[in-house]
């Protein structure tokens, strides 16, 4: 890409703050065959707006027009998979701050650039029910299952298309989650998913047909389950609902049409649904008369490894009466999530968040409702979750085996200060924070304009720089929060 090789030249003025990619791909440099005045288009011509966002003029003149295809998205993302892999390699012994440093490079060349042409030429949107599926598989056993309960209870399963990241150990030695005496051990290479699923008697047809699309992802290009779900969205293809969730799932008879119904019939114009789902064993059938659990409670992280990040309690079961509309709720979890496809324009993934595990749902749920979103939680609960993978390979654990044990918390943190300043953390401002390139096209990827970040953190009580919780009451009570009391009628018992 042209953006790649103009960024290239300009990397250290990036990562000194000295300018941003934005500046450089619009403020006057020369795209390739591009005069000055093309290059830097202005508000009416489809430059950079008021938001700050790259408009439609300048940024795609120099892209093809067409819909970017399947074949396109994954020719690109596995080229960029090798050019991580090498990276990696090569910063083998690398510190913390030098592992951040050479995956931003390599995402400011090649991932960013791209992400901005995939995000103006995304397939139109249809209008046929169908549900794409975002499956992120860390090495998890589970998978399989989970495809193909999805399909097996499915009200409509030829309307439902998976985008699976399967990220696996493919050595012929791998090694072992942590297990009781502290230590690792050998093991076979993991199981491989989407053949398991595909040479299935319930997978054959829907994987002949298309209906699964996969990314094949090493051990070592892990990046943490947030990048993960970033690979698994480039999947989507048009889809008019889109759903994300964990590898080791189980589904309610008619999740999908439930699920659809259920956003239809919140109070919202753009209602997203989410929770932590009950553990796998619950019967769900047994779980579909009564309400949902619905996740209200956060805290300030206080290990000496969390750097105050915002931790997400487990949900709980609030209520005693079960309603047709979905109750409101302050957060959304990376782990069970559905909305309209839109969502994955109008807040995109960002490509700079890699190796982090904690921040991620508080960043998401922040952002959506920045951007005119409402979250719900479900009426009942419409899928299961697998807590219990002790000893089983973490992410964390491959982050260390590709570099060097005990890399990942101090990595992990230095990436968690581009969270922290979004979310308006005093001691993560970036005139506090080193280094620069932490910032780097973060307006791309940031709040929303329909609502501010300030009554978003009203509503949920949070203050950033006391580091205190506000008790609100309105989610553990099952009633709309303030500014939304219109609807209370709608949940009286």
């Amino acid at each position: 890409l042209a953006q790649s090789q103009i960024v290239g030249t300009h990397l250290k003025d990036v990562k000194e703050g000295k300018k941003t990619v934005e500046e450089i791909i619009h403020g006057g440099v020369h795209l390739a065959g591009m005069g000055h005045n093309d290059a830097t288009g202005g508000v009416h011509a489809g430059g950079i707006g008021s938001s700050g966002h790259i408009g439609l003029g300048a940024a795609s003149r120099n892209h093809k027009s067409a819909p970017m295809n399947l074949s396109e998205v994954l020719s690109f993302l596995q080229s960029f998979l090798k050019k991580l892999k090498s990276s990696n390699m090569r910063n083998k012994r690398a510190t913390a701050h030098g592992i951040w440093a050479a995956y931003h490079d390599l995402a400011v060349k090649f991932l960013y650039p791209w992400d901005q042409e995939y995000l103006h030429r995304m397939p139109p949107r249809r209008r046929d029910g169908t549900i794409f599926l975002s499956v992120v598989s860390h090495r998890d056993e589970f998978c399989p299952d989970t495809l193909k309960a999805a399909f097996e209870k499915a009200k409509n399963p030829k309307k439902l298309y998976i985008g699976l990241a399967q990220q696996n150990c493919e050595e012929e030695k791998c090694r072992s989650g942590v297990l009781e005496n502290g230590k690792t051990e050998d093991v076979k290479p993991d199981p491989d998913c989407y053949a398991q699923f595909c040479s299935s008697d319930v997978g054959k047809s829907y994987c002949k047909e298309g209906h699964v699309r996969l990314l094949r992802m090493k051990e070592s290009e892990s990046l943490g389950p947030y990048m993960a779900r970033f690979f698994a969205s480039k999947l989507w293809m048009g889809e008019e609902w889109y759903m994300q969730i964990d590898a080791h799932m189980t589904f309610l008879q008619d999740w999908d049409e439930l699920s659809i119904k259920m956003l239809r019939t919140a109070p919202s114009e753009k209602p997203v649904l989410s929770h932590y789902p009950p553990p796998h064993t619950a019967d769900l059938v047994e779980k579909s008369t009564v309400p949902a659990p619905r996740l209200c409670g956060p805290a300030f992280a206080r290990g000496d490894e969390d750097s105050e990040i915002i931790r997400l309690d487990h949900s709980f079961y609030y209520d005693t009466v079960k309603l047709d509309t979905p109750r409101f709720a302050p957060f959304a979890a990376g782990g069970y999530l559905i909305a309209h496809s839109a969502i994955l324009q109008e807040v995109p993934f960002d490509p700079f968040l890699p190796y982090i595990f904690m921040g991620g749902e508080i960043l998401i749920s922040a952002r959506i409702w920045t951007s005119g979103y409402d979250i719900f939680s479900p009426t009942h609960s419409l899928l299961g979750h697998n807590y219990e993978r002790k000893h089983k390979p973490m992410f964390w654990e491959s982050i260390h085996r590709t570099f060097t044990f005990g890399v990942y918390s101090p990595l992990e943190m230095i990436v968690q200060n581009r969270i922290k300043s979004q979310l308006g953390y005093p001691e993560s401002a970036r005139d506090m924070v080193k280094p620069k390139s932490l910032f780097t096209a973060v307006e791309q990827y940031s709040m929303g304009t329909s609502r501010s970040l300030e009554d978003y953190l009203k509503m949920v009580g949070l203050n950033m720089t006391t580091k205190e919780v506000t008790y609100t009451a309105w989610c553990e009570r099952g009633v709309p929060p303030p500014s939304f009391e219109r609807y209370a009628q709608l949940y009286k018992t």
